[in-house]
């Protein structure tokens, strides 16, 4: 027969197991560090992911696509390069990209984050000012 201690370790511990199973690719979030910055070429913009759960920020996520456009301004088709930067802090991931003209420009990412099977996508709006 389990004590109260006991019953009350295996109840905390279910309760733990089905929180971390029914975490999924929804519960993390990507941001912008900077939503607004300078036009031009050659520009570093950085996302930071964190965990919706935790509010932390989730270091090591390998990041395998992204792009950059303005959609958010309706020209989906201006589209521009982007090229990874080393990280200077966990959980925040920087890129190298154009931003030719001013106005918002939609960073779409996709990530692969440890020990989540599925995977990660975001969109981040930032604006690119004269």
């Amino acid at each position: 027969m389990l004590s109260k201690f006991s019953t009350a370790a295996v109840a905390a511990t279910l309760s733990l197991a089905a929180s971390v199973a029914l975490a999924g690719a929804g519960d993390y979030a990507f941001e912008p560090v900077n939503p607004e910055m300078k036009k031009g070429d050659d520009v570093t913009l950085a996302v930071r992911l964190t965990s919706k759960q935790t509010g932390k920020p989730v270091p090591d996520a390998v990041i395998f696509k992204t792009r950059v456009d303005m959609a958010p301004d309706g020209m989906a088709e201006m589209e521009s390069a982007v090229a990874p930067l080393p990280s200077k802090e966990p959980g925040v991931y920087a890129f190298k990209t154009d931003l030719p003209m001013a106005g918002r420009y939609q960073v779409t990412l996709s990530a692969k984050v440890q020990g989540e099977p599925e995977t990660v996508t975001g969109k981040v709006i930032v604006k690119a000012i004269k």
